[in-house]
């Protein structure tokens, strides 16, 4: 049911723009309510589809426990430690899910600040979390792997965000949920329980789909895809191996627990 909404939603968003398009370029249709027709279905859609993401919400169960997905030291935002959902919408099955940057080391250059207005953008790569090694959290198998998409700039100056917010998250969410999340990996951990990492760098991939793997292992390396404003890892846990149709679940990284937003925590060496 779910699947189908949001299908239909991202459908009527398109034909919107089919027949501005068309009106712009023939001058038909004549009649401009049947351009607002898909717009207006688009946004009844939207609020359907919230209502059946937040219906029944796993929030509230008992946090699985899981090893951390990283090593050394990282910082969190948009944590479900602050609040649920975490970012914003049940959405996507990220009621519960949680970004994290990695903090420089010693002999690593500053992480970059957020800008005003210049530099309008940086590269991937002057990110301390660009690259930075991701672990399986649990013995598990791969179920879906991504790795088509490439790692773009950052967004982080004040024109840039607004750019992300006004056009490019718009065509994103059109475009479907692997535009959001960007190369991604999930893993099946048993029991009705699936781990999603997102955001990876392309082609460094070290998993494919129906391989086993065991906690600690390598599996991939994060990177700056899909909707991120730079490079970071988003984790989350989810009842289903589809963010479209799954719910979020509450988890707990072992010796962490949940960071809440803007704290510093030690994954710990690596594995």
């Amino acid at each position: 049911m779910r699947r189908a909404v949001h299908r239909s939603y991202r459908g009527c968003w398109l034909l919107f723009l089919l027949l501005i398009a068309t009106d712009l370029g023939l001058g038909f249709p004549s009649d401009t309510r049947l351009v607002w027709l898909p717009a207006g279905a688009a946004l009844l859609l939207t609020t359907v589809a919230g209502r059946l993401a937040a219906r029944a919400p796993r929030t509230a169960e008992p946090a699985r426990e899981v090893e951390p997905p990283v090593a050394g030291r990282w910082s969190a935002a948009n944590s479900p430690a602050d609040r649920t959902p975490s970012h914003g919408s049940h959405r996507l099955a990220q009621a519960c899910a949680i970004d994290i940057t990695a903090e420089p080391g010693p002999q690593d250059p500053p992480h970059p600040g957020f800008a005003r207005l210049w530099p309008l953008v940086r590269p991937a790569r002057a990110f301390p979390a660009f690259g930075a090694p991701l672990y399986a959290v649990a013995d598990a198998v791969v179920v879906r792997v991504s790795d088509r998409q490439r790692d773009h700039l950052s967004r982080t100056s004040w024109p840039a965000v607004l750019y992300l917010l006004l056009a490019e998250a718009s065509v994103r969410d059109l475009a479907g949920p692997d535009r959001i999340i960007g190369n991604h990996v999930v893993l099946d951990l048993g029991d009705g329980t699936y781990a999603l990492y997102g955001h990876l760098k392309r082609g460094s991939l070290r998993v494919r789909a129906g391989e086993r793997v065991t906690a600690g292992q390598l599996i991939a390396e994060c990177g700056n895809s899909g909707n991120s404003t730079e490079p970071h890892l988003h984790f989350q846990l989810m009842d289903g191996p589809d963010p479209d149709t799954a719910r979020g679940l509450p988890f707990r990284w072992r010796g962490i627990g949940v960071p809440a937003n803007g704290e510093v925590f030690d994954a710990g060496p690596r594995p």
